[in-house]
């Protein structure tokens, strides 16, 4: 074949290309999976604002070592004398494997996914293929779900597997039961209005523990809920000390969506999180477990046509996600 022969078949077969309709006809199980798992369990609210401590890789189950001791400081002597009495406990954080099957059809989502793949404005493009479109979408899914398990997530009373892993709020209140955490850091919580919502919040920080006190990691966990009648209460809630004017005399215009303070305590905002909770605790004291990297983590997208001949598209997402607290130094407004 001569070079213009050549030339012909290659531009031939560009043509070709250019004109073949967008469909779904790969099977998608990539090597990116694990980022996009990433990207499901680690954007919920919570855990992307920095709220928890990050415990990635866990195959199984971690242990979280807790050290604490009494009689450290002595009177000097000549002698060696090991008086103080150390003591090393432990709680165990385990990964709960989760998942997501789907089955869609292709003709109810491609004309979309192609419409607006087109975009709204410069710049503004989905994925260019119908898997990675499909992905994205139930990896945002996911994370809101997680968000929501971060903190009300039970799994008593599932039926066969649980759907969700123990959130912050059971965990906390079974050690309250238990009485492990001390009854000056349990705060009985009522209906948060905005004229108590100043007076609650300010309960809250006075039962935090002095050592705690003036950690840089100390936060006062609440709901989104509280976040607005606290934003409404210092924009100018007579109630709440504040006087009609609100904070620096901008009433309800004060606040643009900036970090919040309660009597020297960072606030953090968990959408997560029951209406009318509040919980004090040191970031590093939270932790968020997950096996990002092991087997037990995979996204796969099939297209079954390929199998079955039908139009539908399978979505399988398998994942393991849980939270834990180290030591009894929280704070449970509930």
């Amino acid at each position: 074949m001569n070079k213009m022969n050549r030339r012909n078949v290659g531009l031939s077969k560009r043509n070709v290309n250019l004109n073949t309709a967008v469909v779904v006809n790969t099977t998608y199980a990539g090597q990116f999976a694990g980022e996009y798992i990433a990207a499901a369990l680690l954007s919920a609210s919570t855990i992307d604002d920095g709220g928890l401590t990050i415990k990635a890789n866990i195959s199984y189950k971690e242990v979280i070592k807790k050290l604490s001791n009494d009689g450290l400081v002595k009177t000097a002597g000549c002698d060696f004398d090991p008086t103080s009495t150390i003591t090393l406990t432990e709680r165990i954080i385990e990964p709960l494997p989760l998942s997501v099957n789907l089955q869609l059809c292709k003709a109810d989502f491609i004309k979309d996914w192609e419409s607006e793949q087109m975009g709204f404005g410069l710049g503004n493009q989905l994925p260019p293929k119908f898997s990675d479109f499909m992905i994205a979408h139930v990896s945002s899914e996911v994370a809101q779900n997680n968000e929501i398990n971060i903190w009300r997530g039970d799994t008593a009373g599932a039926v066969g597997t649980p759907t969700s892993f123990d959130g912050f709020e059971k965990l906390i209140a079974l050690s309250v039961v238990a009485g492990d955490i001390p009854a000056a850091q349990v705060v009985a919580g009522v209906v948060l209005t905005a004229a108590n919502i100043i007076d609650e919040m300010s309960k809250v920080t006075q039962a935090i523990p002095n050592t705690l006190f003036g950690k840089e990691d100390l936060f006062v966990y609440v709901s989104s809920k509280a976040a607005k009648l606290y934003v409404q209460a210092l924009g100018g809630f007579l109630a709440g000390g504040q006087g009609s004017a609100g904070v620096n005399n901008l009433g309800t215009t004060w606040y643009n969506n900036g970090s919040l303070m309660v009597n020297g305590v960072k606030v953090f905002v968990c959408p997560g999180m029951s209406d009318d909770k509040m919980y004090a605790a040191q970031k590093s004291n939270l932790y968020f477990g997950c096996g990002l990297l092991n087997n037990s983590n995979e996204i796969k997208v099939l297209d079954m046509s390929l199998i079955d001949g039908s139009d539908n598209v399978r979505f399988v997402m398998r994942f393991t996600s849980a939270v834990q607290f180290g030591t009894f130094d929280i704070v449970q407004y509930a």
